[in-house]
């Protein structure tokens, strides 16, 4: 920061001084004083009437000289505030007016001479760190930008719409858009989808044309974004979730098949035969072949990623639904409290609801180490929107070490378990949801474990 001589900074410094009001005014009757004690000399003193001349020759001497500094004291601080306001103009924000102080009317206009210059310093620096990161976000995003000025030549290009066009950005800029091949995009008004073919590819794309003012000239700003590189890799994403879904819910259903299968080759094997080889033959049977039907039922209807199909409702006995759900479970002991539900009929999708089930008792499982058991709790509620309709209210009930964190708990494809997938809860809620339910998790107030809460309206 340079200074310019002024007024001094801040009052209180120093010896005082006069104000500039003050002094200006001392300096004026200094200036009066001598030729009127002269004119007061020639009329009361006759004595001095043979010597005016002389006496008019001094008064007049005395009050030029007085008059010079008089001259500098009001001119001076003139020139300093040229200086600044002349800085200001230039663009040097670094001048700083030395004597600027309070109370004082010069001083006062120095003072805010120097706050302006200050703000405006402060300001510039804003503005350049604002372009800096707008210069570092336009060069690192992966959308081509072009920016024409009023002949259509080009004055701006990033590292992306240099990619597009296969020149680098040296090469392109000051070219017109005409031998760029862009004078098309900028005969677009708003936005368009278009298929065309550019040096760097070609495919479909977006084409956003907009205008701006730079130097008070009129420029063409043209944004272009890649669909079909997009398009491309949403395809990829949404074939490799719909594989994870299905083989997430294919092995949810064959694991218990297959200890099931097991189970009635080991009773099979056995010589001689119980003699209630049959009906356990035929239980197990059974359930293969209806958990086998309803996951084919289901594994049909997920056709899409985008949704979960619609409940196929129809009339279902709760209490058998967990029957079969807790058979199937492998590993840990599944205690069904279904006392209130016992031979209730509700209008549900049982081939979702048995799916839902089956990935939070494989949860609770997984949380128990395959150890322990697990309570199912079931009653039938008002639904809480002050109407008619009642909700099945399921919880399972796990005495795992409970939830550490909550926040990711339904984000698709996010676990904490190796070899997780990160979909067997999202796609309970999503059940849940489609009923016009709810899905929560929370821990147990009453002991450790967990309380995984399936509303469902019927």
């Amino acid at each position: 920061m340079r200074l310019v001589p002024g007024i001094d900074q801040e009052s209180g410094r120093g010896k005082s001084r006069l104000s500039y009001e003050s002094a200006i005014l001392l300096a004026a009757l200094s200036v009066v004083v001598p030729m009127l004690g002269v004119v007061l000399l020639l009329v009361y003193s006759a004595s001095a009437r043979e010597h005016w001349i002389v006496l008019l020759v001094i008064a007049l001497v005395v009050s030029l000289v007085l008059a010079l500094r008089l001259r500098a004291r009001v001119v001076f601080p003139l020139y300093t505030l040229s200086n600044l306001l002349e800085a200001l103009r230039e663009g040097d924000y670094s001048l700083r007016g030395s004597r600027a102080r309070r109370g004082d009317a010069i001083g006062e206009v120095v003072w805010e001479v120097n706050a302006l210059s200050q703000t405006l310093r402060e300001q510039r620096l804003r503005v350049e760190e604002t372009m800096a990161l707008l210069s570092k976000v336009v060069a690192e995003i992966d959308i081509s930008v072009f920016a024409f000025d009023a002949n259509q030549h080009l004055r701006l290009i990033n590292p992306a719409g240099a990619r597009l066009l296969g020149l680098h950005p040296r090469d392109a800029e000051g070219r017109s858009a005409e031998s760029l091949g862009l004078l098309d995009c900028l005969a677009i008004e708003g936005a368009r989808t278009v298929r065309r073919s550019f040096p760097g590819g070609e495919g479909r794309f977006d084409v956003r044309r907009s205008r701006f003012r730079e130097g008070g000239l009129p420029h063409e700003l043209v944004v272009v974004t890649d669909l079909s590189r997009a398009l491309r890799e949403e395809e990829r994403q949404a074939w490799q979730r719909l594989i994870r879904v299905l083989g997430h819910e294919l092995n949810n259903s064959l694991a218990p098949i297959k200890s099931m299968a097991g189970t009635l080759r080991a009773l099979t094997a056995r010589d001689p035969l119980p003699e209630d080889w049959r009906d356990d033959l035929s239980t197990g049977l059974n359930l293969i072949g209806d958990r086998a039907e309803a996951l084919t039922r289901f594994m049909l209807g997920y056709t899409t990623l985008a949704r979960l199909p619609p409940p196929a409702k129809r009339a279902t006995d709760i209490s058998a639904l967990f029957g079969r759900v807790a058979q199937l479970q492998q590993g840990v002991r599944v205690i069904c409290d279904c006392d209130p539900v016992r031979d209730v009929v509700v209008e549900v999708d049982p081939d979702q609801i048995e799916q839902a089930l089956i990935n939070l008792l494989k949860n609770a499982a997984e949380a128990m180490q395959q150890q322990g058991e697990v309570r199912v709790v079931a009653r039938i509620d008002h639904d809480g929107a002050g109407n008619d309709r009642h909700a099945l209210v399921i919880e399972i009930i796990d005495r795992g070490p409970g939830l550490a964190a909550t926040d990711n708990l339904f984000v698709p494809f996010f676990t904490t378990k190796p070899g997780g997938s990160g979909i067997g809860l999202v796609l309970a809620r999503q059940i849940a949801e489609g009923h016009g339910g709810t899905l929560t998790l929370e821990n147990r107030r009453d002991a450790t474990g967990c309380v995984a809460r399936m509303v469902v309206v019927v």
